[in-house]
């Protein structure tokens, strides 16, 4: 008769911390196999070192070393004969993933993403902003000036869109709107979804004219770019009119209040009072739930400024730009809330 196995105790609470002190690791560790396209490699199926690092023009022993770590992780599998596959995780790396996230794995490897997260003790200790402390000028303005990475952060946003676009149709009918205006839209991602739900409905896409003129590709690959009007300039300034909602996908988190308020303040200026707001944000949990959003709020702290906010700062916010609050609608690991003219 077999016996039983003896219960598993769980790990003492230093290993677990120092896993989580290690974490930057495998951060780094995954930035480099996207960067090097491990993921699209293993595509078609399994591959062997010297297969991938003859593709990658790597190093075949330190890829392997690099891999067998990823592997350990989930993020690839090994197999015998130092041959790697894709796992489910793994294949999020892809490009042509349902669920993209590679190039957010870029993104945050980058050296000016880390070199700025080094410096957070400034900021908790001063309250300010770290970016903008070591650089002089906002993350917005220094990407900007370096094309590459501002296109790595652009491919970033929008895969990134992909995932909490389709909660977002979920969660929310958009059904009784005509004609949406996403604001900040960047490549168009968030408002095809919409309008790909909606086949009646008409959108019109507005973003900073160099973010704006890439959105093309994205809004004809989507079938929507016949019905989808392309409009460049800043929220600080004007937005355009006509539409009957206005949408702001993870906008107003990179603002601090005062800033977020003048952006609420131009939307109100555009909009029939008949018309709805509908931010698309993450919202901070109760005490000891959902570190998504709190780590969210540090990258605020640390990045572009700005910071993640509850429920009810939002709806502080929003009544000092002119609107009410009426709900709020959870779309995976963002919220829609809706806000209609005050």
């Amino acid at each position: 008769m077999a016996s039983n196995p003896p219960p598993t105790s769980p790990p003492p609470p230093w290993l677990g911390l120092l896993g989580l002190i290690n974490g930057y690791q495998i951060t780094q560790a995954i930035h480099v196999a996207s960067v090097l396209g491990i993921a699209s490699h293993l595509k078609d199926g399994p591959r062997t070192i010297d297969e991938l690092a003859s593709t990658t023009g790597t190093h075949p022993q330190t890829l392997y070393r690099l891999l067998r770590a990823l592997a350990a992780v989930g993020v690839f599998h090994e197999e015998a004969g130092r041959r790697f596959a894709l796992t489910a995780m793994g294949d999020c790396l892809r490009p042509d993933s349902a669920t993209p996230i590679g190039s957010w794995a870029e993104y945050v490897g980058t050296p000016y993403v880390w070199r700025t997260w080094c410096h957070l003790l400034h900021s908790v200790r001063t309250g300010e902003n770290t970016f903008h402390a070591l650089n002089g000028q906002d993350v917005w303005h220094y990407r900007a000036e370096r094309p590459d990475d501002r296109a790595t952060f652009d491919r970033a946003m929008t895969e990134m869109s992909r995932g909490s676009a389709e909660a977002v149709v979920a969660a929310y009918d958009f059904s009784a709107f005509h004609h949406v205006v996403d604001v900040g839209g960047g490549r168009g991602l968030m408002l095809s979804a919409i309008l790909s739900a909606q086949p009646r409905m008409q959108g019109t896409l507005f973003d900073q004219p160099g973010v704006v003129a890439e959105a093309g590709a994205v809004l004809e690959a989507r079938g929507v770019a016949d019905r989808c009007r392309i409009v460049g300039g800043s929220f600080f300034d004007a937005v355009p009119e006509g539409g009957d909602a206005y949408v702001m996908r993870a906008i107003i988190h990179d603002w601090e209040d005062d800033e977020a308020v003048a952006i609420l303040k131009t939307c109100r200026r555009a909009m029939r009072d008949d018309a709805k707001l509908l931010l698309i944000e993450r919202l901070i949990a109760p005490p000891n739930e959902m570190p998504s959003s709190k780590f969210s709020d540090l990258n605020m702290l640390v990045m572009p400024g700005g910071l993640e906010r509850t429920s009810e700062e939002f709806s502080h916010l929003l009544a000092a730009g002119g609107f009410e609050l009426t709900c709020i609608a959870p779309a995976g690991n963002f919220n829609v809330i809706e806000a209609c003219p005050s």
